[in-house]
């Protein structure tokens, strides 16, 4: 899911919706989501969200295209968001595109954290090639 289309889900009022990747769970692929995503366990792939959070334990390998990001656990990829925020003890490797970032003491970022402008992330249908 485009981030435009995550832009018009979170104006219609549908991201009160909140979906759980538990301990146990290890996904390879796409995940797709209207509301929020909360990961917990392992995913390798792309995750297309209104928000995700990657909980402190999970590890999340690969892309994430949301309006908002928070990452507590490890993190390898790139994230386009118009909001991150990196929590103390995440560690992140790759890149950040993002309008507004905050990074809490203890957090580390192994890799570039580039601004971008709002209206880059309408336009995300086909995301860049390059890798991290």
């Amino acid at each position: 899911m485009p981030l435009s289309s995550l832009a018009r889900t979170a104006r219609a009022g549908n991201v009160d919706d909140v979906s759980h990747l538990g301990l146990a769970l290890k996904v390879t692929g796409l995940v797709e989501c209207e509301g929020e995503v909360h990961v917990r366990g392992i995913v390798r792939g792309r995750i297309n969200a209104a928000r995700v959070v990657v909980s402190a334990g999970a590890f999340v390998e690969g892309d994430i295209v949301a309006r908002e990001v928070r990452v507590a656990g490890r993190f390898d990829g790139r994230i386009f968001a118009l909001n991150v925020i990196v929590d103390e003890g995440a560690a992140v490797t790759g890149r950040i595109f993002h309008n507004q970032i905050s990074v809490e003491r203890g957090a580390r970022i192994d890799g570039r954290t580039p601004w971008r402008p709002p209206n880059y992330f309408e336009s995300l249908d086909q995301l860049p090639e390059t890798m991290p």
